[in-house]
Order: structure tokens, then C-alpha cells, then sequence
């Protein structure tokens, strides 16, 4: 089946990474492992990020122009080559989609989103706009699907029926990562010698790109926390790059240069044999959704230390593959560092545990079995109701 996709916040394919293009195109991946054929519907666009008037003007504008544009574009197909179902990630007040519902009813095809939320708060405001529009695309889905759990609370009094929010556990391409673990010591070495490091000594790693707001409050925290270890033996190794770099390097420079290792942006292959490498992931999770390098370090059987912030709690279970603990508390989220730095038996058996999990409730073909059955459903039900 053909489905149209649309990304309002970043398409798939944006030049800079991140965990939501990340997820976006796993969701592709998965949609085509499934069987389906996906095209990138549109790359406009929607975000509002300050609730600006001219700025939501402008997506008016635009918005009207791309529904006309796709309107025609569909109509001149044949009907076998038209989209037979809508498909739209990640909406919300800032970003809303102005596209899929209004398409969707003209084609007479299903819509369907992921990550969808809802702030009530937003409600009224500079962002009110951009608010009932994201209430009305989860009223409109046949299904929604929740990949972060934190979000179903604020869906349930919006979508139309309970029964059309559907659970997609966050998820990877676990082939990515397989047979990294048993090569553990030899990538070990390697990354050693590249950097100088000491293998006999506690590796931490940390993962996340280097901008303004919440990653760099993680990396703030994070430096906070270890500031208080440095009675410890241990390295920290930080992977990611970006407009704050400066900033991230400032607020890491009291742990000691002899300390720090930066690896700068790697490629997702690169950046795979780096968490098997390490003994320890750890990220304080700021407002995280849920956190794709935690996901990520576990498929490579690196357990972890976060903020139970969000979906957090979904991909890491606490005491089993690694430690959670309170949202923006430096003085637990040191003494979780420290117990682990201390314990590698137990660090070995949360790593067994981490990539167990990984591999049984975070890959992609079960994402892709989820999708094509709420799919399947959604087009039965849109039959049925003529």
C-alpha cells in the first residue's frame, strides 16, 4: 500500500540529525518492511517556535499553497498511484499539522499519526492557533500511536475513541548493533588507541547534539554531577556537536581536560561501536520524550544512567538495565554514577539486561507488525463506515 508521510517538525531527510529524524526514518523503514511504499508527502515546515503571529501568518500561507499543490498532484495520478492511507509524525502546538487532515478527507484514505500531543495549557495564548489545530488532527486520526507513554494521558480526552490510540513502543534496527557486544574488547582497544585512553579504567559516554535549551541543560547537569566524582578513576567520552559547543565544553572544562574525551558528530555505525565500547551511557534527559541514545546504548548492551523524565521509563527499566532517577537532581544522579562506577558485576548483568530488552521489545519488526495490523484495522473501519 501506498502511504504518504509528513513530518511537520523536521522531515526525515533535514540535513542536521537528531533522535526525532532519527525516529522518523525508522518509522519509514518500518512502514517499508511491512510491505508498504512510503513517499515523502511534503517537507514543509510548521514549526512556530515562539508563537509568533507573522511567523504562524507565513505558515497559513504556505500550508494553503502545499494542500493545493498535493490536491493536484494527486489528482493527476491514476487511482492505483494515489496514497491509499496519511501518515503523520510527531505534531503538537508548535508544530501542527496543517496538511494531513484536510488531504485525508479529500482522498477519502485514512489518517494516521505518531507522537502526537497535547498541552492543554496552550489552549489560549500565542500558540492557541497551533493548539486546537493539533487537537484537531488526533480528533480526525483513525489511529494514533503512542510511542511515548507520558502522552496518553493528554490523548485520551481528545482522540475520538480510546480504541484509536494504539501503543508503539520507541524502537531501532537491532541489526544495527548485532554481534557488537562479543566484539566488546577488540572495539574497546581500538577506541583506546585512537584517543589515548586507559581500557582498565571506567568509561562514561554521553550522547547528544550540542544545542541551546534542554541538551544543553543535560550537559550541564551532567557536569554538575561528575564534578562530584572526581575522587573516582574514570574517562568521559561525549559524542555529538553543534552551535553550543562552546557552552557544553565550558560546562564540562571542571572535570579536567585529562578526563574528557570529545568524539564530535559520528555516523550511526561509528557511533554503534562506540556504546559497546563504553562501561556506562549516561545523560541527565532534560524534558527528553524519551531519549534515542538510551535506546540506542542498550541495543548495544551499554546500561544506563537518566532522569526519569518522560517516556524515559519506557525504554529504561530501572535496576535492571540501568538506574533512573529524579528529573534535574544532580546530587541522585551522581550517586547512581557512582554506584555503577563501583559495581561492574552489576554493571555486566544490566548490560545483558539492556540489549535482552533491546532485541525483545525495541525492534523494528515488532514496530512494523504494530503499524501494518492498526493500518489494516484503519482500513476496514473507513470501509465500513462507506
Amino acid at each position: 500500500m501506498r502511504l504518504a508521510f509528513y513530518a511537520p517538525l523536521k522531515p526525515p531527510d533535514h540535513a542536521v540529525p537528531s533522535g526525532d529524524r532519527r525516529m522518523g526514518r525508522l518509522l519509514i523503514q518500518a512502514w517499508e518492511s511491512a510491505g508498504h511504499e512510503v513517499e515523502i508527502a511534503s517537507r514543509l515546515v510548521s514549526r512556530d517556535g515562539e508563537g509568533s503571529a507573522e511567523r504562524q501568518r507565513e505558515i497559513a500561507g504556505q500550508a494553503a499553497a502545499e494542500r493545493d499543490r498535493l490536491r493536484a498532484l494527486y489528482g493527476a495520478r491514476p487511482a492505483g498511484e494515489r496514497p491509499r492511507a496519511w501518515f503523520t509524525y510527531h505534531l503538537y502546538y508548535k508544530a501542527p499539522d496543517w496538511l494531513g487532515p484536510e488531504l485525508s478527507r479529500a482522498l477519502s484514505i485514512p489518517y494516521l499519526v505518531a507522537e502526537a500531543s497535547i498541552a492543554g495549557k496552550r489552549a489560549r495564548g500565542p500558540h492557541a492557533a497551533g493548539h486546537a489545530a493539533a487537537v484537531a488532527a488526533v480528533r480526525a486520526a483513525s489511529r494514533v500511536f503512542v510511542i511515548n507513554p507520558a502522552d496518553r494521558e493528554c490523548l485520551e480526552p481528545v482522540a475520538a475513541s480510546a480504541d484509536r490510540l494504539v501503543a508503539l513502543p520507541a524502537f531501532l534496527d537491532s541489526a544495527v548493533y548485532a554481534g557488537l557486544a562479543p566484539r566488546r574488547p577488540a572495539l574497546r582497544q581500538a577506541l583506546a588507541e585512537r584517543h589515548g585512553l586507559d581500557p582498565g579504567l571506567p568509561w562514561l559516554l554521553a550522547v547528544g547534539m550540542m544545542r541551546p535549551g534542554d541538551k544543553l541543560a543535560s550537559y550541564r547537569m551532567l557536569g554538575q554531577a561528575l564534578a562530584g566524582l572526581l575522587d573516582l578513576g574514570w574517562r568521559l567520552l561525549v559524542a555529538g556537536d553543534g552551535p553550543a559547543r562552546a557552552e557544553v565544553e565550558a560546562s564540562l572544562a571542571p572535570l579536567g581536560a585529562g578526563r574528557l574525551r570529545y568524539l564530535g558528530r559520528l555516523e550511526a555505525q561509528d557511533l554503534a561501536r562506540c556504546y559497546a565500547a563504553a562501561d556506562l551511557a549516561v545523560w541527565p534527559a532534560v524534558n527528553e520524550a524519551y531519549g534515542m541514545s538510551l535506546l540506542e546504548a542498550q541495543a548495544a548492551g551499554l546500561p544506563v544512567i537518566a532522569g526519569a523524565v518522560g517516556g524515559v521509563a519506557s525504554i529504561v527499566a530501572d535496576g535492571q538495565s540501568g538506574l533512573l532517577v529524579p528529573p534535574g537532581d544532580v546530587g541522585a544522579f551522581a550517586a547512581a554514577t557512582r554506584a555503577l562506577i563501583e559495581a561492574p558485576a552489576q554493571r555486566a548483568a544490566m548490560a545483558d539486561a539492556a540489549l535482552a530488552a533491546a532485541q525483545r521489545d525495541h525492534d523494528i519488526a515488532g514496530a512494523a507488525r504494530i503499524l501494518d495490523r492498526a493500518l489494516a484495522e484503519a482500513c476496514r473501519g473507513r470501509r465500513a463506515a462507506g
